[in-house]
Order: C-alpha cells, then sequence, then structure tokens
C-alpha cells in the first residue's frame, strides 16, 4: 500500500497517489460546492429572517404604541418601559436577540434580550446606558432627517455584531430595534455545514477505498513491471517480466517494451561477456562505465600452451581454427568454473589469472593447479576420441594414408602448464577509444617460463615455491604433493628459482612414491655436487623427470657448482 524503500528512498505506488490526488479533488470539490450552498442559503436565510424581523417589529412597535398611551393615564413611564421589555423577551427566541429602544442621543430607554426572558434582567434607568455603535447611531440619525425613519441595520454591540430592522417611533422619541445575534443566526447553518462536511469524508474514504481496490486490479501489472524492475535492480540481473493474461492497453505495452529492451541490453551483456572478463562485466553493469584504472593484486597465474604448435598449422591450415576452439571452449569453461578469468588468448597460448573475483572463497593458487590439471585432461580425452576414430578406419580399411596420418598426429594436441604467482598489475590499458584487459608483472613471465620447463622436465604441470608455499599455508588437505624438480635460472633471469611438480595424491601408488623417494634422493646428491651417486640414484628412478638429469649426470659438474641449472633457452 504505502510503497518499498531500496536504500534511503521510498518508491510510492502509482495507485495510491492518483486516489489521494483524485481525493483531494473531490474533498475539494464537495466542500467547494457545500461552501457555496451555504452561502447561497444564508441569503435566503437573511432575506427570510429580515421579513420575519420586520414583522416582529411591526408587533412590538404596536405594542410600545399601547403602551405609550397607558402611560398617559397611569404617568408611570418606568413600569411601562419593564412591560415593553417583558414583551419584547417575550418574543424572543434566541439567547443573544436583541429588542432595544433607544433616544437619538443614544440613550436607551428600554432592552429585552433572549437571556432576559420572565424579566430576569432589570430595564437601566432613564439617562444611563447608551447606545455603543455611534456610528451606526450617527447614519441613522441622518436618514431620520433626510425622512426615512425605518429599514435595516447593523451595528455592533457588546462586542459582537448584530443586524435587524428599525423604525422611529415618535412618541417614545426612540429608535425601535429588533436583531438578531450574527454568529448566533449562523451558528446552525454551520452545524450543518461540518455534519454534511463529515458525510462528505466519510463517502470519500469509503469511494477511496473501493477505489484503491478497483484501480490496484486495473493497474496491477504496474505493480508487476515495479517489483520485477526491483528484483533486478536489487540483483544486479537482467531478467523478462512475466506479462502473462495481462489485458490489451498501455501498461502491457509498457512491459512488453521493457522486456524488448531487457532481451536487447541482456544480449549485448552475453556478447559484452565473451569478450570481457566477469569482474570487468560485473564492474561495468554496476558503475555504467568501463575506466582505464587497474591496480596492484597478489593473483596467481596460469599459462597454458600447446605444443609442436608448427607442424599442426602446417599440417592443418587454416582448419586449425576449428582444433582451437574445440580445445579452447572446454579449456575456458573449466577456468571459469574455477573462478579464474582470462589474461589473454594469443595463438597457442592461453594466460589466466586466479584471485580477482573476491568472492571466490577458495585458495587461487590450488584452484589454478586443479585447472592445470583439468586442461591436460581435456587434452587426454581429445587424444582419446582422436584415437578411436583412428583405430574404427583402420578397422573399415586397414590403414591410413600418409596423409590422414599426418593429420591424426597433429590433432593429438599436448600441452604444458606452468603456474606462478605474486603481486602484478591487473587492470584496463590504451585508450577510451579501444582498450583491453590485461596483466602486467614479472609472475606472468615466469609462468611462461615454467610452462617452457614442462617440455625439458617431462612433466604436465610445474609451479613455483610461491604457489607451493600459498597452498600449504591456506590449505590444510590440499590434495597434492608438491614434488621439488630443480633449482634453475632461466633465460632473462639472474637469481636461480626452485620448481616443483604438484602431484595428485590419489594418483601416488607404491611405485610411483618409491620413484619419488629415489628421484629426491638423487636430486639432493645432485645438488651437492656429488653427480656420480646422483646418476646411480637417478638410473633407479622409473620418472621420465629423470632421464634429464641421468644425462647432466654423465659428466662432472661444471666449475663453481651451486646447485643451480642455468637455462640457456626460453
Amino acid at each position: 500500500m504505502f510503497g518499498k524503500k531500496i536504500n534511503a528512498t521510498r518508491v510510492w505506488p502509482v495507485t495510491l497517489k492518483i486516489v489521494l490526488i483524485f481525493g483531494l479533488f473531490i474533498l475539494i470539490s464537495n466542500f467547494s460546492s457545500n461552501y457555496i450552498n451555504l452561502l447561497m442559503n444564508r441569503s435566503e436565510q437573511l432575506a427570510l429572517m429580515n421579513q420575519l424581523l420586520t414583522g416582529d417589529l411591526k408587533n412590538l412597535y404596536s405594542y410600545c404604541n399601547d403602551q405609550y398611551e397607558i402611560l398617559q393615564y397611569d404617568r408611570d413611564r418606568d413600569e411601562s418601559l419593564r412591560s415593553i421589555e417583558r414583551k419584547g423577551a417575550h418574543e424572543l427566541k434566541n439567547s443573544k436577540a436583541l429588542f432595544l429602544g433607544f433616544e437619538p442621543g443614544g440613550e436607551i430607554i428600554f432592552l429585552a434580550t433572549g437571556a432576559s426572558r420572565d424579566g430576569e434582567e432589570k430595564p437601566p434607568a432613564p439617562g444611563h446606558g447608551a447606545f455603543p455603535d455611534r456610528e451606526r447611531l450617527a447614519a441613522m440619525n441622518r436618514e431620520l432627517r433626510g425622512g426615512k425613519d425605518e429599514g435595516p441595520v447593523s451595528f455592533m454591540y457588546q462586542g459582537e455584531e448584530y443586524f435587524g430592522m428599525y423604525k422611529y417611533n415618535p412618541l417614545w422619541g426612540a429608535f425601535v430595534v429588533r436583531a438578531e445575534e450574527l454568529n448566533q443566526f449562523y451558528a446552525r447553518s454551520r452545524s450543518i455545514f461540518w455534519k454534511v462536511g463529515a458525510v462528505i469524508i466519510f463517502i470519500t474514504i469509503v469511494v477511496g477505498g473501493i477505489g484503491v481496490f478497483i484501480l490496484r486490479y486495473i493497474l496491477r501489472y504496474i505493480e508487476v513491471i515495479t517489483g520485477s524492475i526491483m528484483r533486478m535492480v536489487k540483483t544486479q540481473r537482467l531478467a523478462l517480466i512475466d506479462m502473462k493474461d495481462a489485458t490489451n492497453d498501455d501498461i502491457t505495452y509498457l512491459g512488453m517494451a521493457f522486456n524488448s529492451l531487457s532481451s536487447t541490453v541482456d544480449n549485448l551483456i552475453a556478447i559484452f561477456r565473451k569478450f570481457a572478463n566477469q569482474d570487468v562485466v560485473l564492474k561495468a553493469y554496476r558503475d555504467r562505465i568501463v575506466k582505464l584504472e587497474g591496480s596492484r593484486y597478489d593473483l596467481t597465474v596460469l599459462f597454458s600452451d600447446i605444443r609442436s604448435f608448427t607442424f599442426i598449422t602446417e599440417t592443418l591450415g587454416t582448419e586449425i581454427i576449428k582444433l582451437l576452439n574445440l580445445h579452447y571452449d572446454r579449456a575456458i569453461r573449466e577456468i571459469v568454473d574455477l573462478d579464474g578469468v582470462m589474461g589473454a588468448i594469443i595463438g597457442d597460448a592461453l594466460l589466466a589469472v586466479f584471485g580477482v573475483l573476491e568472492e571466490s572463497p577458495e585458495n587461487k593458487s590450488l584452484r589454478a593447479v586443479t585447472a592445470g590439471y583439468r586442461l591436460h585432461e581435456i587434452t587426454e580425452e581429445l587424444q582419446r576420441r582422436m584415437t578411436s576414430i583412428k583405430e574404427q578406419i583402420e578397422r573399415e580399411r586397414g590403414a591410413l594414408t600418409e596423409e590422414e596420418e599426418r593429420i591424426y598426429r597433429a590433432v593429438l594436441l599436448e600441452i604444458g602448464v606452468g603456474i606462478d604467482g605474486g603481486e602484478i598489475f591487473y587492470g584496463n590499458i590504451g585508450s577510451y577509444v579501444r582498450m583491453t584487459n590485461t596483466v602486467i608483472g614479472d609472475p606472468v613471465n615466469s609462468a611462461s617460463r615454467l610452462e617452457g620447463l614442462t617440455r625439458i622436465y617431462r612433466v604436465p604441470v610445474i609451479c613455483s615455491e610461491y604457489v607451493k608455499d600459498d597452498i600449504e599455508a591456506g590449505v590444510g588437505e590440499s590434495g597434492y604433493r608438491f614434488v621439488e624438480i630443480d633449482t634453475v635460472l632461466v633465460k632473462g633471469k639472474t637469481e636461480g628459482r626452485k620448481i616443483f611438480w604438484p602431484v595428485r595424491e590419489n594418483e601416488i601408488d607404491d611405485a610411483l612414491s618409491h620413484d619419488i623417494a629415489v628421484f629426491e634422493k638423487g636430486r639432493l646428491l645432485y645438488y651437492r655436487g656429488e653427480w656420480d651417486r646422483a646418476a646411480a640414484a637417478f638410473r633407479k628412478c622409473g620418472l621420465p623427470l629423470a632421464e634429464v638429469f641421468r644425462e647432466r649426470t654423465r659428466e662432472r659438474p661444471p666449475e663453481g657448482w651451486d646447485g643451480i641449472w642455468e637455462m640457456t633457452t626460453k
């Protein structure tokens, strides 16, 4: 009924506004009509009262003449005046009604009011008391000198306004006046006015209540539209308004127009989402603008690259786009599902960052490592599908042609994943004509270098010590065991860094556990420069990465060996 409060603003229902406005106009109209009717009735009442007062005055005037005749016999002036007053009081109905006589000089000779009935008030003695309205008295005297001795009169008496009729009595030498107090005369009409007003208010409230019910029914889809829009504002998500069974009117057209606009905007946002990261879309939707701005964040970076890309391109030509889309569609979905955002897609390389979305509760580095293994699962599934197709063709035709064999090798995608983290600039760069969302920082370059090392050490995922420490410090049971691979100095760097192979614990059986233990023993000997003993240990290790160290330890350690292997290629 009284709307809803959004933030600090109350949204009032249009139905209530319509009823209040029309109710106000109805009240003004009815009260105005009632007041005009009151004024017109008062004019008629006043004219009728003047007729009645004229009749009363005639009777009382005649009675005054009779009392003057009696005065000629008994010579008792005071008694004659008291008799006149008693007669006047008997004729008066209202408590403030007046019947009085006063000389041209203003001296009151008799006075009766509605309250002086039965002689309760004594008349003033001759020579005492004067007519208070001296202005009116002067006017009456001027009219008398002009030959007019009767007519209507209005005057002030004891602070109240009176109206009535007067006539000059030459026998008593006084103006005889019959008058009524104006407020008392109008009291009944005012009472009727306010009673009628109360009835008008009551009827207006009842009719207004019925009007609210009818209007709310007629305008019910305004409430549906505004309610839906309020929910959209609250959730910051566009949706369609349910206009089922709506009447064919302009309100329905408004709702349908909004749905059309909502669908258009929603399609644009859906397209925008495909070209921008989730956090950029949400910020643009919330702030209504995309700015050239960014900040430094503590993020984890994942870099993935497709191996033998040159061979694949030469073999498939432009058809490689289909293969890339097939791979990236699954890969990007997995990254987004793990609350990662895309940093870049550059041909055969994919860059993603984790930790940008604040609402994601899980450790960012753990999500990055999990994403790395899911990318490998996607390529492995693609390899299985391609192998299944190859085997089917071989069953049907006996063997693949040379060209088909080349294509088969091309579509067997293999990837490497490097993961690093640290302080990174994340934001929008460019201009307001064309901008892009990007990540800049040493961990980005480092993740790319770590991906390159997966080809050398023949492991699916390599991460930095930052990633290992972040997971071990932030997650109790991560599900990963971090096997230290080596300490390397990659090209372009000045300090050696430890690199790790995150192994999924559910894949570690007795054989793998034994090989890891043997490798770690050999690695420690390798770090100390005891390459002969290290080579013996590596020869007993069945891990593919041990082959690298078996090759290195065939020779003696370099002079000044400090356990850091310097990479000469990226």
